[in-house]
């Protein structure tokens, strides 16, 4: 009970910022959703079941500019084959889930809890408590703030004067220079960002978050030291 106490409390304890910063930009979401005709229903069943930030955004945009609907269906899908990486990746720190907790998990595995578990895993092993709640509050908070923007967005007039656009990039940026003690950091975020970079002038938005992440992974993989490389051991 205790262990189970303290789980949840870290997992408060991490979320707390990340709620934070993703509640105005769903709520810019949900204002803009509303804006464009989406109606209020539409808006709360996508975000229910998609829950994917940026492909939402991505979707909303062609969905504004009359592009066809395989279009839509493949830019979202490029934007989200990151979640394959992850849930790749992830698998090292789920082995205390059941198989049920972890189909839940995958589903609710965006990019700042991938990111909040990882850097967590190099110091203590991942409990379905602390995922769970981490992922509790940061859903609840998307929801919220989808509702809230929706029903109270145009009271805001143009949110691009409040730069809200700017607080998950600076998030992401601050979880990634976390791991920058890590061997080979710097070489890998430098092959990521410069074929992100390339990938964005030659092939344009969304291909570029997914093929600068799989050169960065690819990048690791190759200066891998192999066997030697250690998984973090949790007494």
């Amino acid at each position: 009970m205790i262990e189970t106490r303290k789980e949840i409390k870290d997992a408060l304890r991490d979320v707390f910022p990340v709620a934070s910063a993703i509640a105005p930009y769903s709520a810019v979401f949900g204002a803009l959703a509303i804006d464009q005709g989406l109606s209020l229903t539409e808006l709360l069943v996508t975000s229910a079941s998609i829950y994917a930030v940026a492909s939402q955004y991505v979707m909303l945009d062609l969905m504004l500019e009359g592009v066809a609907l395989w279009s839509i269906l493949l830019a979202v899908l490029a934007v989200n084959f990151r979640h394959v990486l992850y849930s790749a990746a992830s698998v090292r720190w789920l082995d205390q889930f059941g198989p049920m907790q972890k189909a839940l998990a995958f589903f609710l595995l965006v990019d700042p809890q991938y990111a909040t578990c990882e850097a967590r895993h190099t110091k203590t092993p991942i409990t379905p408590t602390y995922y769970f709640t981490y992922a509790a509050c940061v859903y609840i908070a998307w929801m919220i703030a989808n509702l809230l923007g929706a029903l109270f967005g145009p009271l805001l007039g143009d949110t691009s004067r409040f730069g809200l656009d700017l607080i998950l990039p600076m998030f992401f940026a601050v979880l990634v220079f976390g791991f920058r003690q890590k061997p080979r950091f710097f070489a890998i975020l430098s092959v990521s960002v410069a074929s992100s970079l390339l990938v964005y002038f030659v092939l344009g938005s969304p291909w570029h978050i997914t093929l600068g992440g799989v050169c960065g992974i690819l990048t690791a993989a190759a200066l891998s030291e192999g066997p030697q490389s250690k998984e973090v051991a949790h007494g």
